[in-house]
């Protein structure tokens, strides 16, 4: 399958936040408060100002979403590398390895190639039965846990991304 990879508009807004309604339905049954979970136009209108929103596209069709919030930026992660959020694939799919092969994208060609950073962060509830350890298999490893008052804990993962410019920013 080809798919294609970009940045994400605020034309396209409505669309993202269709996906990512759809796609944290079960996060919302959960009782788990992602922002993404329960997003309005205009929250999703702000992440795409604020963060590089991506979306991910298969026959003109958007498929997924994820953004990136910046060390810089007016919400960083906790860790002072890029921070993953709002990562969200159309429920309608399945399990087809599309949300793998989009993290995959964005952990290897914008983050690593393009940013040129060292690691990636990301949080997630605690609460929640498998994305822990879902990330976990994918070469995250916990480094934090915080109640920022959402009703559960945050915990914190990290990624590197390169071995040799890690080990040197330590």
């Amino acid at each position: 399958m080809t798919y294609n990879y970009r940045l994400a508009t605020l034309d396209d807004a409505a669309a993202v936040l269709d996906l990512s309604l759809r796609a944290y339905e079960p996060i919302r049954s959960m009782g788990i408060r992602f922002a993404a979970a329960t997003a309005d136009l205009e929250t999703v209108r702000k992440n795409i100002h604020d963060n590089a929103c991506y979306v991910m596209e298969y026959e003109g069709r958007m498929i997924a979403t994820v953004s990136i919030r910046m060390p810089w930026g007016p919400q960083p992660g906790p860790l002072g590398v890029p921070h993953i959020w709002w990562f969200a694939v159309d429920p309608s799919i399945g399990k087809k390895g599309v949300g793998s092969t989009f993290l995959q994208w964005i952990e290897e060609t914008v983050i690593r190639d393009t940013l040129k950073s060292p690691a990636v962060s990301l949080g997630t509830a605690d609460k929640h039965p498998w994305l822990i350890g879902m990330y976990e298999r994918r070469g995250y490893v916990r480094v934090a846990e915080k109640d920022l008052g959402k009703g559960h804990i945050t915990v914190f993962l990290r990624k590197t991304l390169r071995d040799e410019w890690y080990a040197s920013s330590q």
